[in-house]
């Protein structure tokens, strides 16, 4: 279970994150979604080592995380892929990968030897096999199409072997076709490994769709939470973000 308790964070006066509070049960799917400039990347950051809080909780388990290093983050079990991948461009997806599980396991000396360790490289194979890039796996990362670092991205984040999964975004600067694809297999991969999965979204069809829970930030507040007709429904929300055509959709 990930639980955020009254997180704060400031930026030169501006109130980034002004004391959100969540819960995030244990094997849940949430999209976290709001206008632009509401926190969400910053809710991300925060959760994350990336920005340490100015006070508040992020409780993984029965620990407090928040302030410890990123590093330190993974290794407690919090993963995350990237609005725009995060990838070893000169690598080939399979060496990405390996380098990956080498430095999560301290096995720095052994990711790029000839022979990789055995239980790295069945981890590797198993990563490139969850998100469909087992045909790919010898293809330099930098060359792969948009879609495909997205994955890559997302393979090395299950790589780490993550409690709780965060993904920015995944299906940014894709088209229509490519976006459900990708969210499928999100989907599926949360499916499989039972793990929290949190992602942030801005299309409302994929939202409603597949989110269990919907969370509304806005302005670092949290504006909503609940269902996607609780959400869809939701005056708030409508005036703040959605528009008022949401309301008259069939769920």
């Amino acid at each position: 279970m990930l639980t955020i308790e009254n997180l704060r964070k400031s930026f030169g006066g501006v109130n980034a994150m002004n004391g959100v509070s969540l819960r995030f049960d244990t094997g849940s799917l949430t999209a976290v979604i709001g206008p632009n400039g509401a926190g969400k990347t910053t809710f991300f950051n925060l959760i994350t080592g990336a920005f340490k809080p100015d006070s508040g909780r992020v409780l993984l388990g029965d620990e407090d995380i928040a302030g410890l290093s990123a590093p330190e983050i993974v290794r407690r079990g919090v993963g995350r892929a990237f609005q725009i991948a995060s990838i070893f461009p000169t690598l080939s997806v399979r060496e990405s990968i390996l380098c990956a599980i080498n430095a999560h396991r301290h096995w720095h000396a052994n990711w790029r030897h000839r022979f990789p360790l055995a239980a790295a490289q069945t981890a590797a194979e198993e990563a490139l096999e969850l998100v469909g890039l087992t045909s790919r796996a010898n293809a330099l990362s930098g060359n792969l199409s948009h879609g495909d670092q997205k994955l890559l991205d997302i393979a090395l984040a299950l790589a780490l072997e993550p409690r709780v999964l965060l993904l920015d975004e995944p299906t940014a600067g894709m088209g229509t076709e490519e976006r459900w694809q990708m969210i499928e297999t999100v989907h599926q991969l949360w499916a499989l490994k039972k793990m929290t999965l949190i992602f942030i979204e801005h299309d409302m069809d994929i939202v409603f769709k597949y989110a269990q829970t919907i969370r509304v930030l806005s302005y670092g507040t949290v504006l909503a939470e609940g269902t996607a007709e609780q959400v869809r429904r939701d005056p708030r929300v409508i005036e703040a973000y959605l528009g008022a055509h949401y309301k008259e959709q069939p769920a």
